[in-house]
């Protein structure tokens, strides 16, 4: 039995040309897409498509398949369609709210996802950085919302009737300018041999990370540049420019617009929690269906460090 996902890729492929585009279409890194692809040819046992520096085409094999493909999902798209009509979402709206890291990051194949089993939902995104999206879900503004907590701190109760669902788990590492000694190694580096290092700090302008920063003023790295906003890119810069280090999710660290050396720490108990925020008090089936899709599409971004 074919996976249905390997098998949208090869759609999306033969129609796109190439595996990048492809990509780009389905909301997938290349290097994702090029293992689902691989993948289906194991299942398939023969190649499928033929690699070209302009990008890639079906061999005979692919081709068949194709037709095949086609087939299943335009069976598996009447499905949705005759499920959504049962479920209540033949229509109607989902309001989404997300901070920027993972509207960018891991929001968008979601949607994908979203669109392709309830094309008849109205979507709206908005940006609402912690902890201003799990207010908006308080106040009805958006039907669910992406936030995020830190480990070390104090806890912040949520607004009667909002729920906060953990769907993805990640540690913070140490992010230095390329080439710094403290991320030359490949072992975690112990907390302690921050003394004295210039931190670039994100206290006090963001009150989920004052837990964080504590932990960090005790191993002994030194605030040097404080950045009142919460903007990992801006940090990420400074640290690149070598202002300073700095202590981030792993997530931002792999996806920083500016090089950076990243390392992990020791101990690993220096966390940021994704969790979505929604209304536990009302029934809401295409909330439901969404947060049923980030919990399969952020469980396979989590994993052992």
């Amino acid at each position: 039995m074919y996976d249905p996902t390997r098998l949208a890729a090869l759609v999306a492929v033969s129609e796109a040309g190439s595996i990048t585009r492809a990509a780009e279409r389905l909301g997938y890194t290349v290097p994702a897409l090029s293992q689902q692809l691989a993948k289906l040819e194991r299942e398939a046992g023969t190649a499928l498509l033929v690699r070209h520096p302009r990008g890639a085409r079906l061999t005979g094999a692919g081709e068949l398949l194709l037709g095949h493909a086609r087939r299943v999902l335009d069976e598996m798209e009447r499905a949705r369609h005759e499920l959504a009509r049962l479920a209540g979402l033949s229509g109607g709206r989902l309001r989404v709210g997300t901070f920027q890291t993972a509207g960018i990051h891991l929001l968008p194949p979601v949607l994908t996802a979203f669109r392709r089993a309830h094309p008849d939902v109205e979507l709206t995104v908005a940006t609402h950085e912690p902890p201003s999206g799990v207010a908006a879900v308080a106040a009805g503004e958006v039907d669910l919302a992406l936030t995020h907590t830190y480990e070390p701190a104090d806890p912040v109760p949520l607004p009667a009737g909002v729920s906060a669902e953990p769907v993805l788990v990640e540690e913070l590492v140490l992010v230095a300018q390329p080439g710094h000694t403290l991320t030359s190694g490949t072992s975690r580096l112990a907390l302690d041999e921050l003394a004295g290092q210039p931190l670039i700090s994100m206290a006090p302008g963001h009150p989920a990370r004052h837990g964080v920063e504590r932990a960090l003023a005790r191993a002994g790295a030194t605030p040097a540049v404080l950045v009142e906003t919460p903007g990992y890119a801006l940090v990420c810069a400074l640290v690149s420019a070598g202002l300073g280090v700095a202590v981030v999710p792993e997530m931002v660290a792999r996806t920083a617009a500016t090089p950076v050396g990243m390392r992990f720490l020791d101990p690993g108990d220096l966390r940021r929690t994704i969790s979505v925020a929604h209304r536990a008090d009302e029934s809401n089936a295409a909330a439901d269906s969404f947060r049923g899709l980030l919990r399969g599409a952020f469980g396979r971004r989590a994993g052992p460090a």
